[in-house]
């Protein structure tokens, strides 16, 4: 079978691979979709924390099921799935609590062990969900809406409530997405004028904020006075996850969504006078899989425009570097290995 491997930073190469076999407790899934993501970008330029090379990427996947070895699964042969990419242990504290998007020893695939850059994978069958109602397309991008509506989902966020998003990338669209869906006032701050544009006409965010150095009367005049209850950072720069701790209300809430391989300062004093509830969020679990499913097939959640860009698998690695200049307004890239 066709392999993409990212052999080192800067460095795609196409190869003939095993098609893996199906173990007891797997399903082998043709893979026919895979969406490109921020974590992708950071690999091939060297940047991604906890990462090795050579690496076969890709971990938002959709494909249709080839082979099952399980009985504890509905999902049969001939099944459209999309892939739970995160692989728990099952045992220490965190599984135990159900949290297992946070496992002690969580491996994800396309990051700590090879992907579905691939024409073929192997996986746990607990780990797929049906989609045969949704397109290929949107089940692919099931995984990155899933990491928004978990970030909304440890906010308990609640109808009426005032929120702002930082970010208006992929993971920042999903929060958008799922924060609006939860019934809040939903602003968006970005440098990016186009996708403020994007959040405001396809997501249907009530406010728009071009990020600047007036920002905190901007949202005070949005917000009838006040500040954002909750706020999302969603972009995973280290500037604007320290400057976020100024916009949340008193005795509101922070969290952050995006990742950054640096430190995160903050004034204490000001942290203690607000009270506020800073909180992380790191990926999903598969009740956020199921409830992004379901928006999509309801259309509660439209992500129409969400993907603006494709090409097929043998072409990827002569496009992936163009999807890296902001020229390109890449919102959310698609690979398509076959319908």
């Amino acid at each position: 079978m066709k392999t993409i491997v990212c052999q080192e930073p800067y460095k795609w190469a196409l190869i003939e691979s095993e098609k893996p076999t199906c173990q007891q407790g797997e399903a082998l899934v043709r893979v026919q979709r895979i969406g490109i993501c921020g974590t992708d970008l950071h690999a091939f330029c060297g940047n991604q924390p906890y990462f090795t090379y050579p690496r076969v990427l890709g971990h938002e996947l959709s494909g249709t099921v080839e082979e099952i070895r399980s009985e504890d699964t509905t999902i049969k042969v001939g099944d459209q799935v999309s892939i739970i990419p995160y692989l728990e242990c099952g045992h220490c504290p965190a599984c135990r609590s159900g949290k297992t998007n946070c496992c002690s020893s969580l491996k994800v695939l396309g990051v700590h062990q090879d992907g579905g850059m691939t024409e073929f994978i192997s996986v746990p069958a607990d780990h797929l969900i049906e989609a045969n109602d949704l397109t290929l397309d949107q089940a692919a991008i099931i995984e990155p809406l899933s990491i928004g509506a978990h970030a909304v989902r440890r906010a308990k966020l609640q109808k009426g409530e005032k929120v702002l998003v930082i970010g208006a990338g992929p993971i920042g669209l999903g929060v958008m997405a799922f924060a609006k869906l939860q019934g809040a006032t939903v602003a968006a701050m970005d440098m990016n004028k186009e996708r403020l544009h994007y959040s405001k006409n396809e997501i249907g965010i009530d406010h728009t904020v071009h990020a600047g150095e007036n920002t905190i009367n901007e949202l005070r005049e949005l917000f009838n006075g006040e500040l954002p209850e909750t706020v999302f950072d969603a972009t995973g720069n280290v500037h604007s996850m320290n400057a976020s701790f100024a916009y949340p209300e008193q005795g509101g809430k922070l969290i952050f969504v995006g990742l950054v391989k640096d430190n995160v300062i903050f004034s204490d004093p000001e942290f203690h006078r607000k009270e506020l509830t800073l909180m992380s969020s790191r990926n999903s679990t598969k009740e956020d899989f199921l409830h992004v499913k379901q928006a999509l097939e309801s259309s509660k959640v439209h992500m129409d425009g969400f993907l603006t860009h494709h090409c097929h698998f043998q072409e990827m690695p002569i496009v992936f570097e163009d999807w890296l200049t902001p020229e390109s307004n890449v919102i959310k890239a698609i690979v398509e290995i076959s319908n």
